[in-house]
């Protein structure tokens, strides 16, 4: 009898199932991307009935035509080999400000249009030019305020979350949580001395970092990274590593925290005490961490409690809200994420979610894990945050026995 999961092709190879349809199409992306980023714009923009002067269409064709070839020739040269900061913070600054423009392009040129048409505003150039002008607005007030709020020092968000397994004598326990601070080639060391500040007022039990420290190494990044080991907690600082470390010398980043005294979670746990219960704390390494190549690096649920009593509540650190799966059916109570930014420039969110269970905030999975999801303290390349604004979060762990209710500020 054949086994027809292995049949064998004529010549003794195994017969590969063609790339489906989907798959072909998602190679060509990165080329179409950047292509209709630009010209949706500029089509909306210039050529929908505005009837300018024409040397006002051919300097905005021009200008279109210049951030196409631009932008993706800077992001290469500054988050390539080279590592180029002034071509990072040019091609990523870009990148945002076009993906604004090129949304509310599409939105404000089909409603805004229909409104216009609907209340027999002006002839077709009129509001062409009306559609044109309203656009050029909300992408630079939206760009001013989101680039005001990504500088920012974060406001601390307040969540109380409430484990059926956490003993009475740990009701109250204050955990602070940072992630995604993506120091990078804009110089924030100031900033991070400011979080730092922030994360110090709260007076936490325990303070984690949920990876993505930095885009870039240690050595390079080590002034903006050296002001979170001036961070004070009452029983511990942990760390673990996000996908961005597997793209510059995580183990480097693992030693830098390991010297600013945090301990790096690396498939482990540590355990915090307090009145007379026990809270497991554990940590993974990143999901990708195990394509990175480097030696030891994986994420490993298991090796992380491994040892521990498993009638211990457990809080885990992941970087990516992804990992809730198998930490519902490891048993976990709660784990804390970062990666997804909350989507950073809204609508950008809506794609985040086809690759992650949350964006932000608190969500549940089976009878007993809970997920808290950050939108991070930093931002990655655009220097933008629009409606995703970043965030410090404070979480207050209540037991059974604690005080009724749950809260989030």
């Amino acid at each position: 009898m054949t086994d027809t999961s292995e049949a064998r092709s004529a010549d003794g190879g195994a017969a590969a199932a063609p790339p489906s349809r989907v798959r072909r199409l998602m190679r060509y992306v990165p080329l179409v991307a950047p292509v209709l980023l630009w010209a949706v714009p500029c089509w909306v923009l210039l050529y929908t009935g505005q009837h300018w002067p024409l040397p006002v269409t051919v300097a905005g064709t021009c200008l279109f035509a210049l951030g196409l070839v631009t932008m993706p020739v800077a992001m290469m040269r500054g988050h390539g080999k080279r590592q180029q900061d002034r071509a990072a913070i040019l091609g990523d600054s870009m990148l945002g400000s076009i993906w604004v423009l090129f949304t509310w392009s599409v939105l404000l040129g089909v409603l805004l249009r229909l409104a216009l048409t609907l209340a027999g505003t002006g002839d077709g150039q009129d509001r062409a030019r009306i559609v044109t002008w309203s656009v050029l607005g909300a992408a630079a007030a939206l760009l001013a305020w989101g680039y005001a709020e990504a500088r920012r020092v974060p406001r601390v968000r307040r969540v109380e979350v409430r484990l059926p397994r956490l003993g009475p004598g740990l009701d109250g326990t204050r955990v602070a949580l940072i992630t995604d601070t993506h120091y990078g080639p804009l110089d924030r060391a100031r900033w991070s001395e400011r979080v730092c500040e922030e994360v110090n007022a709260l007076e936490a039990d325990l303070v984690c970092h949920t990876g993505d420290i930095a885009d870039g190494t240690a050595e390079r990044r080590r002034a903006q990274a050296a002001p979170l080991g001036t961070v004070r907690a009452a029983h511990a600082r942990v760390y673990v590593t996000g996908n961005h470390e597997y793209y510059s010398e995580a183990q480097g980043w693992v030693d830098l925290m390991d010297e600013l005294g945090w301990q790096p979670l690396r498939n482990r746990h540590v355990l915090l005490e307090r009145g007379g219960d026990t809270l497991v704390v554990a940590g993974v390494d990143d999901v990708t961490a195990e394509s990175s190549g480097l030696a030891g690096h994986r994420a490993h649920l298991a090796g992380a409690l491994d040892g521990a009593d498993p009638d211990l509540p457990v809080l885990l650190l992941a970087h990516q809200p992804k990992f809730i799966d198998r930490a519902a059916e490891g048993g976990v109570d709660l784990q804390l994420s970062g990666h997804t930014h909350g989507g950073q420039i809204w609508p950008f969110h809506y794609l985040v979610r086809l690759d992650q269970p949350a964006v932000a905030g608190l969500s549940r999975y089976g009878d007993r894990t809970q997920l808290y999801t950050s939108r991070g303290t930093g931002f990655w390349g655009p220097p933008f945050r629009v409606f995703a604004p970043s965030e410090i979060t404070l979480l207050v762990l209540r037991s059974p026995e604690g005080p009724a209710g749950s809260a989030a500020s």
